[in-house]
């Protein structure tokens, strides 16, 4: 296998889907933490949890997805752009390596809909993958309202 054609991912299931982060981006994995709500955030936002000493936005990726809420057995913390965000995923089944071949990009259809939060569409052992852009699971006015002085209180 051609290495420079391979990116490796870490591999997640959040309900039926199969999600795909590029492993360039993942930080770390752990148990869910406790997270705090905050007043006014976007819908796929559960609040802001306590890693590592800073507070760091959880996204549901489910809801994210357009899914039903589902509890997470695991926070999978990536870096989108200069900061962290952690996701709320069902499961994470380890890192495999996804040709670059076996990548396309969204249909025109879906392309206004999806293209903040899914970067490509794939297969993966005959089952259709999504690869999340990690950069772009917040929007900026998002990252504003939780710099703000006191937006954690």
């Amino acid at each position: 296998m051609d290495d420079r054609n391979v990116d490796l991912s870490l591999i997640c299931r959040v309900q039926a889907r199969l999600c795909a982060l590029p492993l360039a981006h993942v930080v770390e994995t752990m148990r869910p933490l406790p997270v705090e709500a905050v007043v006014g955030a976007p819908h796929f936002v559960r609040g802001l949890a306590v890693i590592r000493g800073a507070p760091v936005p959880v996204v549901d990726t489910a809801r994210l997805l357009g899914a039903q809420d589902a509890p997470a057995d695991r926070f999978v913390t990536v870096n989108a752009g200069e900061r962290r965000v952690a996701l709320a995923m069902g499961s994470v089944l380890g890192v495999r390596a996804v040709p670059a071949g076996s990548l396309h990009p969204l249909p025109p259809l879906l392309h206004e809909a999806s293209a903040d939060v899914i970067a490509a569409i794939g297969l993966l052992d005959a089952e259709l993958l999504l690869v999340l852009h990690s950069a772009r699971l917040l929007p900026e006015d998002v990252w504003a309202a939780g710099d703000a002085p006191g937006a954690a209180a």
